[in-house]
């Protein structure tokens, strides 16, 4: 790509222009603007994205036509040292990636080092997978007929990815699917645009071929509007909000494209009687207020059986008095601010809900500093028809519920539409298996938070929180091709 001007702010912070990157190179900057503002720091311009017309689409389809075919045809080695170099290049700049995403979209700096290392695992896993044996070999009932099945790349797919991962979620979407033969074009949520525009200096450093990842960046109406309903794509991975998955469902349903939509949750931990809760109440708080409640796996319910309830209370609240919240570069901050104006005014009418209609059990302090700050809150006498209950808030708000028993315990946390993540912390493995068994979640663990699953682990839920499909693993490899069977009749004319 070629270089662009660079420019500081008042604070000596480069800022970071994004435009649109299509078969490599950058597009022209246009009239439709935005500035980004740190969220840490709201005096701060981080940078500008520029937003480019629907019509960037069209360009992007056809260059990754182009790239694919010629991608497609180079062996499963060929492919994995691009994906091995990439990974070198992220290592190499991890530093300037973490502390961009950091400022652009708020979270610790800390958190945000270990996202980019998570990139890395995730190009490495995938790099591995060019050269594992693929097929299956299939007898035939017929004599002299060798039959076999392999899969194939998709073509051309669709990656449209949120803000609250703006590194793992990507790469977790276009690592699988360049190794499986793919080109992709891919639309990032706008407040994490310039990280997005970041990873693309960081494929080209590695030599990916120009046009076989294509940055488009644009209004979600517009630009991610016409790759759903127009773009000559063969698949379409989504991760975002319930609402858009359900339409992007409908509409790749309508055209026969193969999606996946990872969605909403609203994932509950269990406490049984006999759980440590001193040990449990910093696991729990831990998925439920890292990256300020903004994962769709993080824990917004903790359901306790009624004998540990008071005990656990009194360990919450001991754990909540050393959470520490400062700004996303603060190296020692647990908590820092949410991403954005939308998320603050959201997160902030839920919090006003809970304390007008709950009672409070532990809240944290508040940071003073101009920023999207939101003290973290637990919650409980909430009634199980409440918005707190029900909706997913995506903030550091939780809502404690005590439970007779596991049976019960399980009954509400399965009392939703969602079903991404669960957890349960006990010593009793009977329990533990009632619960595995029972609970209706896509991703179940036991003395775990909800919260954080391995990369190589299948990634996604059931009910309105995905579709058909799973990320991360071997199923990635699964969803990003399609199988092909084969027969030969090596006899003939014998």
């Amino acid at each position: 790509m070629q270089k662009k001007r660079v420019i500081l702010n008042q604070e000596g912070i480069i800022l970071v222009t994004a435009t649109s990157v299509v078969e490599g190179k950058i597009m022209k900057e246009g009239n439709d603007q935005k500035e980004i503002f740190n969220p840490s720091h709201l005096e701060q311009t981080v940078g500008k994205l520029s937003f480019s017309p629907k019509e960037v689409i069209g360009e992007a389809e056809k260059a990754a036509h182009a790239a694919q075919k010629e991608w497609a045809v180079k062996t499963g080695q060929q492919k994995s040292q691009i994906l091995y170099k990439i990974a070198d290049e992220i290592t190499d700049h991890a530093e300037e990636i973490a502390a961009l995403a950091s400022k652009e979209m708020g979270k610790p700096i800390t958190e945000m080092k270990g996202e980019v290392q998570r990139a890395v695992q995730l190009f490495k896993y995938y790099a591995a997978e060019g050269v594992r044996p693929d097929g299956d070999t299939i007898p035939s009932s017929a004599p002299d007929v060798l039959q076999y099945a392999k899969r194939v790349p998709l073509g051309v797919v669709g990656v449209i990815t949120p803000w609250n991962f703006p590194v793992a979620i990507p790469v977790w979407k276009i690592a699988p699917a360049i190794i499986c033969g793919n080109a992709v074009i891919w639309k990032p949520a706008e407040n994490s645009t310039l990280t997005a525009f970041k990873m693309m200096e960081i494929f080209k450093k590695a030599e990916l071929p120009d046009g076989l990842v294509n940055l488009v960046i644009g209004k979600g109406r517009e630009v991610g509007q016409q790759l759903m309903d127009k773009a000559a794509i063969n698949g379409l991975s989504f991760t975002g909000s319930t609402e858009v998955g359900s339409k992007v469902a409908e509409t790749c349903a309508s055209r026969n494209i193969k999606f996946q939509t990872e969605m909403g949750g609203k994932n509950s931990a269990i406490v049984l009687k006999d759980a440590d809760v001193e040990k449990t109440a910093s696991v729990l708080l831990s998925g439920a207020l890292r990256s300020a409640g903004q994962k769709c796996t993080a824990t917004s319910r903790i359901i306790v059986e009624k004998e540990a309830m008071e005990d656990l209370k009194e360990a919450l609240r001991a754990e909540m008095a050393n959470i520490h919240m400062a700004p996303a570069d603060d190296t020692k901050a647990y908590l820092g601010p949410v991403a954005s104006q939308e998320q603050y005014d959201k997160v902030s009418d839920y919090r006003r809900m809970a304390k007008k209609d709950g009672k409070v059990v532990a809240e944290g302090d508040q940071w003073n500093e101009e920023g999207y700050y939101i003290s973290p809150l637990i919650v409980e006498d909430i009634d199980t028809n409440h918005a707190l209950w029900k909706e997913e808030v995506f903030g550091p708000i939780i809502v404690l519920m005590p439970a007779q028993d596991v049976k019960e315990a399980v009954a509400m946390c399965n009392d939703t539409v969602f079903g991404l993540s669960a957890s349960v912390f006990t010593n009793n493995l009977s329990e533990a298996h009632y619960f595995l068994d029972y609970t209706k979640a896509g991703m179940v663990r036991v003395n775990q938070e909800t919260a954080g699953v391995e990369y190589q682990s299948p990634f996604g839920g059931m009910k309105a929180s995905s579709s058909h499909t799973r990320e991360q693993g071997q199923a990635a490899l699964d969803f990003y091709s399609e199988t092909k069977t084969y027969a030969i009749n090596y006899a003939w004319g014998q």
